[in-house]
Formats: C-alpha cells, structure tokens, sequence
C-alpha cells in the first residue's frame, strides 16, 4: 500500500486541465497546495500536468464530473495520494448548444449540461464533504454571469449556472460550520491561452473587445485564480454563501441602441 504524501492544503479541481480550472490549479501551486486535477480529456490532462512540472504535488484523474463512480474514485484516489482534503473547486462546465431554440433543444441536450455543471457540482461536494469537513475546508463553485443575464437560446446554460449559485448558498447552511462554500461568477475571460497546445490561439483581442469592459480590459485566469485562492484561504474565515461576481463591471453597465 503507497504512503499518502504528506501535504498541508490538497485542492481537488475540477475541469482542471484547460481554462480557468488551469488557471486556479497553477495560482493554488504556487500558494504550496498539493492540487488534484479532475478532468474528462485526457490529452488536455497530461499536457497540463507537464506544463505545470511540481513534482509529486500534482495529481490528474481522468473522470466525469456527471458520473457518480468517478467522483468517488477520485476523492479516493485524492485522500489516498495526499493524505487530505482541504479544498474543493468546482469548475468542470460545458456549453451547450448555444443557439438553439427552445423548440429545437432536446432533453438529451438539456441534461447533458445540467448533468455537467450542476449534478457534478453537487456529487464532488457529496463525497468530497467528509473529508472537508475534517480538515475543516473550503468550496469555491464556478458558476457564471449567465446566472444573472441571457443571451437568447441558452437556457440549459443559464439554468444550470442559476442552479449552481443556489446550490452554493444551501451547501453553506447545509455543511457549516465546519465547511465555507462561496461561489464565483466571471464574465469574460480569455482563456485561450490555457487551453490545449494544439487549441491554443493567442491572436490579439480587438480594441473594442477590452474597451466595452468598464476597467478596460477583457479578465484573465489569473483573475478568477487570485478571488478563488483568497475564498478557499482563512482570510476568508468569515464569508460563507456568497456569489463574488468577477466581470470588470460589465452587469452594472447600462447599454443604448442609438
């Protein structure tokens, strides 16, 4: 039987190897966490973990966040490698077929997504909240401005981020106070350059792309990286169901067709 290496913080994170899941793995690194990346694709996954070359502090498992089995299996695999728990990141999503009529969109299509970003949020915080309740953790959800703003024809997204803003306040109330759970809602961010090398496209963004932004510029991993690594730190010791909306401004932003 292998001897769980020793580690003082351990955050799973889910869709972590591609996105803004990379960009959280590499700023909780970097802070001395041990990190367990979860991720469905399993060449995003190798790449990243020898791009971010820490050793035996890094961790990928291949795994469906909307499959139950795999959840398990990976909070096993996460405890028996690192000894702890003390982090979780949900942030594994898909899209959706955006711009599809709610006349055209199928009930295979609806349950995919809210299969993806809800009910895998809430099977990593099942079996994930024993082990952050003995260390006394954190959960940091991903969700998204879509929770509070549409465009048209993207229902099964919208809701399941709507959903997944609700489900942070209630696993508050529910696993306090032994666990804080918060939640993150970005806007845009440009997360092509954390995507795979193949996928990678790193054309400048046009002028009027960062101008509509109220602080001038389009967000970065690094910028959800930095909110989420403060939320899961005990600076924080005091927030627990809150939705942090991180989008330069850009829902206070009032907008004229002239």
């Amino acid at each position: 039987m292998n001897t769980p290496i020793a580690a003082t913080r351990c955050a799973l994170i889910t869709g972590g190897a591609q996105g803004i899941g990379k960009g959280i793995a590499l700023r909780l690194l970097a802070d001395g966490y041990a990190v367990v990346l979860l991720d469905c694709d399993r060449a995003a996954a190798g790449e990243t973990v020898a791009e971010l070359a820490a050793g035996d502090r890094v961790l990928c498992v291949h795994a469906d966040v909307a499959d139950e089995a795999a959840v398990r299996h990976a909070v096993s695999t996460a405890i028996a490698t690192f000894g702890r728990l003390t982090a979780l990141v949900n942030n594994a999503g898909i899209g959706g077929p955006f711009g599809t009529r709610v006349e055209d969109l199928t009930l295979e299509q609806w349950r995919r997504v809210l299969d993806t970003n809800l009910t895998g949020a809430f099977l990593c915080a099942k079996h994930a909240a024993p082990h952050l309740r003995a260390a006394r953790g954190a959960i940091v959800n991903i969700a998204s401005t879509r929770a509070l703003q549409s465009q048209a024809n993207t229902e099964p997204y919208s809701a399941s981020k709507g959903g997944l803003v609700a489900l942070t306040h209630a696993l508050a109330i529910s696993l306090g106070p032994d666990v804080r759970v918060n939640c993150i809602s970005p806007g845009w961010i440009d997360v092509r350059g954390m995507q795979p090398a193949a996928r990678r496209d790193m054309t400048p963004l046009r002028p009027i792309d960062h101008a509509q932004q109220p602080v001038g510029r389009v967000g970065l991993p690094a910028d959800i990286a930095a909110l989420a690594a403060f939320l899961l730190s005990d600076e924080a010791g005091f927030i627990t169901g809150q939705e942090f909306i991180a989008d330069g401004g850009m829902t206070k932003k009032m907008i004229y067709l002239e």
